[in-house]
């Protein structure tokens, strides 16, 4: 959500920044929003009108009364009742028009940052950097799934028939790799500095429409039946409403935490369900990391957020790159984005493993969350990122470690986590032997 005084001063720049999200449907919003401002603040200007009158005027009851004038005084008070009953109207309508500018105000996009190339939609995302040299071997990589199931460690047949499509059995040493890149990862960000927590995995629509726009909760969230609790699609939603309605201290800034939780997604779109294995999904596991910081600081920390990814992805021996998300793949809350996407040697090409995004005050505005400074309180940016979300990073560290034997190799840094194991080997059924 923009500032409305921004809006009101600024239309044109707000109706460019639509036009450069390609949802020129959103324009004669602006328009709407301005007429609807108008004219709640007139009525906000007539009930200030309205109360001065009437504090006149008690005064004025008060007085006659004292001198016995109590005709007078009677006559008055019913001029105080008449306005009375207007300004309760008044006040009626100027809160239906709060109400419409607020949702209004909603749909509309946050204000994207300068560098955003222009794009219609994540065919035009514009590729920034590689790191680590994306090899292809003289041999052939199964498809993950098939990987997986050789060394016993995936069963979709029984997911399917427990829960559907886009669900999983991991087990073995597959679900102990998962487990250990995930606390791994959250080791990794705490050498870096920031607090660990695990949140809830259930928030209010409050929450919701706090952290995310209207369309991706609709293409996201799954709504708990009979009571005001959405599942989550990521922790950023449960750890940025950590900070709804509070007064933060600057000192306090910036709040800087890493967080550990399963995740739901309906996967509504085009891009649909992946019914062979584990890349689009319903539910999977991810370590994500937010900050909570000075307006003046948060480019800062986008960029550092980003990095934390690369690194940690590169620790894993694991080829990596990063893209700027264009315009028209920017979630209507984000100011700026970068994937980053990890190689994979079977297909080729890079495939997105995280995201990484500056919300600017967007975010904070919708929840209230504000700082208490010295020259009045004000909104501080929120941004989030993904440190790691397996299953689906386990694509690309399958592929990259696979041997043509159906082994895989496990990185030094996650030896300690594995129990000491070096090593993922293909279990040989007995009709092979």
């Amino acid at each position: 959500m923009i500032d409305i005084k921004f809006l009101r001063e600024n239309p044109e720049i707000v109706k460019k920044n639509i036009q450069n999200k390609f949802q020129t449907h959103k324009l004669e919003l602006v328009d709407e929003v301005i007429e609807l401002d108008k004219k709640s603040r007139e009525l906000t200007v007539k009930g200030d009108e309205l109360r001065s009158q009437r504090n006149l005027l008690s005064k004025q009851i008060g007085n006659l009364m004292a001198t016995g004038k109590k005709d007078e005084a009677e006559q008055i008070k019913q001029k105080v009742n008449e306005i009375n009953q207007e300004l309760l109207e008044n006040e009626k309508k100027e809160n239906e028009y709060r109400e419409k500018v607020n949702a209004i105000m909603m749909k509309i996009p946050n204000i994207m940052h300068e560098s955003v190339p222009i794009g219609k939609d994540d065919s035009e995302n514009v590729e920034v950097q590689k790191y680590g040299e994306p090899t292809v071997p003289d041999y052939e990589i199964p498809y993950h799934a098939e990987i997986m199931e050789n060394l016993c460690g995936l069963d979709l047949d029984s997911a399917r028939r427990v829960a559907g499509n886009g669900f999983y059995y991991l087990m073995g040493d597959v679900a102990r790799l998962h487990s250990a890149i995930i606390t791994y990862a959250r080791d990794f960000m705490i050498d870096k500095g920031f607090t660990y927590c695990v949140p809830p995995f259930m928030i209010r629509s409050d929450v919701v429409t706090g952290v995310m726009s209207f369309e991706e909760m609709d293409a996201m969230m799954y709504k708990i039946e009979g009571e005001d609790l959405y599942l989550i699609g990521t922790s950023e939603h449960s750890m940025i409403g950590k900070f709804k309605g509070q007064l933060l201290k600057k000192e306090e800034l910036p709040c800087t935490m890493t967080s550990y939780s399963p995740c739901f997604r309906k996967e509504k779109g085009a891009h649909g369900i992946e019914e062979r294995g584990v890349y689009r999904i319903h539910q999977f596991e991810k370590q994500e990391m937010i900050v909570v910081c000075e307006p003046t600081e948060s480019y800062d920390w986008y960029d550092k957020m980003w990095q934390f990814t690369v690194e940690l992805f590169r620790s894993l021996e694991i080829p990596v790159r990063t893209l700027e998300c264009c315009s028209g793949d920017l979630a209507d809350l984000k100011a700026k984005s970068v994937d980053v996407e990890a190689w994979s040697p079977r297909q080729q090409k890079y495939f997105e493993v995280g995201s990484c995004s500056n919300l600017t005050d967007a975010q904070s505005r919708r929840l209230g969350i504000r700082v208490k400074g010295e020259k009045g309180n004000y909104f501080p940016h929120t941004l989030n990122n993904t440190v790691v979300a397996p299953p689906r990073m386990l694509i690309a560290f399958l592929e990259n470690h696979y041997h043509p034997d159906g082994s895989v190799d496990i990185p030094e840094v996650l030896w300690k986590y594995m129990g000491g194991k070096r090593k993922l080997e293909k279990r040989v059924d007995k009709k092979e032997k």
